[in-house]
């Protein structure tokens, strides 16, 4: 259907575009006024004197906007996002200034004498408007969109950004950029994900822009009177989502750019990394003393000295002159083995990817239809163009030898694509899937790309079991291909806490399996650092230690006894959880929740989340309120958010909207439980191979309402997506002292045969299921063995991890539905 502007003569249009020409600067231009629009079964298109501009409904809150101008044709292409626009979600009125598409989540307004949007609700509250002067609009080939900045308004997310957890007063480069040892407010870093989520009065909205040429977003820094988010070149391509809280919107912004599948479970566990473990002797050894020290692991890494001359595809003829005796090796004691792939092919005659490159075209290249070449570890190289869809299944086959030598892990590393000088001429041309770009636009979708490369040739070399991939460098959508860490941080404090916010912000956009050097990369931490990081990080979605070249050893015991004590036991607390851990996993597949969750997901509109003194802490799952602490601080202040808290040590019952100062243990971080929770945990294993007993240890805690859905695959296969899954939810009805297992679903049947109860902050002397009365017995609960500073005759206590005289009764049967009372 074609619907014509009868109320917008040319005339007037060229009088409404002269009025508003003489209130800014003639080198900026911008939208013009509306012309003529079409409307169809999935929006709007609209065409001004300056630009075309499509208006398309991709969910029930979630509108995209593509502006280009006039006579330029563009293909409408994205590597970003995965979803399609949707028929018959909005309804359309005419007004005489304005066209309203009214959606099921909010309402969009298009002025059109010039041409502006704004987003309202659908009680008409004002979310979010373009600024009326400047709207969309053009500074040569730059393109920008200036939004009108509120008092109070905040900002958040923007995935690997530096800085405050409120983005307000900042602003942020997206151009993917290797970043050695960076300062903890550096910007930008590896990773570009231009996603936001503003929070303006009790409302929040969602704004990505899909343009992969460098982006600057300026949160009002500078300036008191707008926001404003540009692109060096390309269309003004965004995005604008709306819910009633960030879950929403994080449901929506996930679906569209796509979410992870489940990971293999052992990637789940500790993973050791060091620049580099050589020869294979030593990574034997390392293996060997984990075991021996009982302290879990489940994944060793190779750097680049694993290669010959740090070729990528090879192997070093004598420090590695039998890998698949190795991996077979680490196989026996449960380890899984990563090495390292960096981008760079060595230009070296005979060395077979650089022959291959040259005779089928792999490379990036000049304009002249030379290959490019940077220098990097190998020294001269050129760098295959994952953007070509040739590149990618080339890639695949060279990772055929590696998967099988037994490598199951693969580490994609100076990806952004770096090389020394940290300068790419901005003239080099990459495929682009056959649309052609150069550097600038093609550099921030690199990283993304190889990531892809890696993960679809790794999962068909592995033939049906699930590839464990990580990437230093990536755009929006690269959680649908590898875990992310947060490249060559540094041995501090302000490290270690700037890696949680970094985390937690990278769940903000999409990026729930994500993690930080422990210990980092860069220096040499301290023993109460070490100790500090390992609690910290036992408590990240990717869980990895790592550290530098010419550094002195990193594993958890080279920072002497205490140290190694607290860290085995925090990795062993992980491996008790991981039960929880891996249905939170689940969760961010089904529904684009992190694992780490910012207090602003759930506490959007209490201050206190965005304070300085509490933007670090994080809900790790649905239930766990993890306070990080640095190293050295004796005490520290705790924000409990609303609701109802238990502490994890001690089983006090705590109210929520309060703060606290407590005192700080080196060897106890600071952990909370949410009242009505459901925390599933597994007997000790040392490596996730390993079957736990038949036992499932579930953990319920009194004091409110709650619920957990419990989850199992085979760990290893995507069966799961077939229905080859175990899943049932629990639910616990405080009021009425109930506890609901309901029908279990999915093909699989549970590992545990048995299931033992633990009520915590509930006074339980009676329990009943189906009818019949069930014994209880009494236990000291510990999830934290006492160090060695404790003396180990003394009777533990709740200050060393235990909790005293727990309620707990046992099931022998938990296939069926069934309820438990208890009084």
């Amino acid at each position: 259907m074609k619907l014509k502007d009868k109320k917008t003569s040319a005339k007037q249009s060229e009088k409404g575009s002269r009025s508003y020409k003489q209130r800014v600067n003639s080198l900026n231009r911008s939208l013009g006024a509306v012309q003529y629009y079409e409307a169809h079964a999935t929006g709007l298109r609209i065409e001004t004197s300056e630009a075309q501009v499509d208006v398309w409904t991709y969910d029930e809150g979630t509108l995209r906007i593509r502006i280009h101008k006039s006579g330029i044709a563009r293909e409408d292409f994205s590597y970003a996002v995965v979803a399609e626009p949707c028929e018959g979600l909005y309804k359309l009125s005419e007004r005489e200034d304005e066209l309203v598409l009214t959606l099921p989540q909010f309402v969009c307004r298009i002025q059109r004498h010039p041409l502006r949007f704004a987003f309202y609700t659908h009680g008409g509250k004002l979310l979010n408007a373009d600024d009326d002067a400047f709207g969309t609009s053009w500074l040569g080939n730059e393109v920008s969109t200036y939004k009108k900045m509120h008092p109070g308004e905040r900002y958040i997310g923007m995935g690997e950004k530096t800085g405050n957890i409120d983005r307000r007063g900042r602003t942020y480069t997206h151009w993917n950029t290797d970043h050695f040892a960076y300062a903890v407010n550096d910007d930008p870093l590896y990773l570009s994900t231009p996603f936001y989520i503003g929070i303006k009065e009790r409302f929040t909205y969602g704004i990505f822009l899909d343009n992969t040429h460098k982006s600057v977003f300026n949160f009002g820094s500078s300036n008191d009177r707008f926001m404003y988010f540009q692109a060096e070149d390309g269309e003004m391509n965004y995005y604008f989502f709306h819910h009633s809280d960030i879950r929403g919107i994080l449901k929506s912004y996930t679906a569209l750019t796509g979410r992870m599948s489940m990971p293999p479970l052992w990637s789940l566990g500790f993973q050791q990394c060091r620049y580099s473990y050589y020869p294979d002797t030593e990574v034997l050894n390392a293996a060997r003393t984990f075991r021996e020290k009982n302290i879990p692991a489940d994944v060793i890494y190779l750097d680049i000295h694993y290669m010959d001359a740090y070729k990528v595809f090879t192997w070093h003829p004598d420090r590695f002159a039998e890998p698949r005796a190795l991996t077979k090796k680490l196989r026996a004691m449960g380890f899984d083995m990563a090495v390292i792939l960096d981008p760079g092919i060595k230009r070296e005659k005979g060395y077979q990817p650089y022959e291959e490159g040259l005779a089928k075209e792999l490379f990036v290249k000049y304009p002249d239809g030379k290959p490019y070449s940077g220098e990097v570890w190998p020294g001269w190289s050129c760098f295959p163009d994952f953007t070509s869809a040739n590149v990618r299944k080339w890639w695949a086959e060279k990772l055929k030898p590696l998967a099988e030598d037994g490598i199951t892990g693969f580490w994609n590393d100076m990806n952004e694509p770096a090389a020394w000088g940290q300068h790419l001429p901005d003239l080099i041309e990459f495929d682009y899937d056959g649309e052609g770009a150069t550097h600038k636009k093609a550099r921030n979708i690199y990283g993304m790309q190889m990531a892809r490369s890696t993960y679809e040739g790794a999962k068909k070399q592995m033939k049906g079991k699930r590839p464990f991939v990580l990437t230093r460098a990536g755009f929006s959508g690269v959680q649908r291909y590898a875990a992310v860490w947060t490249g060559d941080n540094v041995s501090s404090d302000e490290h270690m806490m700037a890696g949680v916010r970094l985390i937690n912000s990278m769940g903000l956009a999409g990026i729930s399996n994500a993690g930080y050097d422990v210990g980092g990369f860069a220096g040499e931490a301290g023993p109460e650092l070490m100790a500090r990081w390992m609690s910290i990080g036992a408590f990240c979605p990717f869980f990895r230690a790592h550290s530098m070249i010419n550094s002195k050893d990193a594993e958890p015991w080279a920072f002497g006894e205490e140290t190694e004590e607290i860290s085995r036991n925090y990795i062993k607390l992980r491996y008790r959880l991981m039960p929880y851990i891996y249905a939170a996993f689940r969760e961010s597949t089904l529904s684009g929740m992190p694992v780490a969750r910012s207090l602003a997901i759930d506490y959007t509109h209490d201050d206190r989340v965005y304070n300085n003194l509490y933007q670090h802490q994080y809900l790790f799952g649905s239930s766990f309120l993890v306070i990080p602490v640095e190293s050295k601080a004796s005490f520290t202040k705790v924000f409990l958010p609303a609701g109802k808290w238990v502490n994890f040590y001690t089983d006090e019952l705590m109210p929520g909207g309060t703060e606290h100062i407590i005192e700080v243990r080196k060897e106890l971080l600071p952990l909370y439980v949410k009242a009505g929770a459901v925390i599933p945990m597994q007997s000790q294993v040392y490596h996730l191979k390993e079957k736990p007993e038949k036992v499932l240890n579930l953990h319920v805690y009194g004091g409110a309402d709650g619920e957990f859905d419990y989850y199992e695959d085979d760990g290893e296969t995507y069966a799961y997506e077939s229905g080859d899954y175990y899943s049932r939810k629990i639910r616990m009805d405080w009021k009425n002292r109930v506890l609901f297992f309901e029908e279990a679903h999915g093909k699989r049947k549970t590992r545990f045969s048995n299931l033992r109860i633990y009520f915590h902050s509930c006074e339980t002397e009676t329990a009943r299921m189906n009818g019949k009365e069930l014994r209880i017995t009494n236990e000291d609960v510990r999830f934290i063995e006492p160090i060695s500073d404790f003396d180990p005759y003394q009777k533990p206590t709740s200050e060393s991890g235990t909790i005293r005289d727990v309620p707990v009764i046992t099931i022998d049967n938990m296939e069926d539905s069934f309820k438990i009372l208890f009084n």
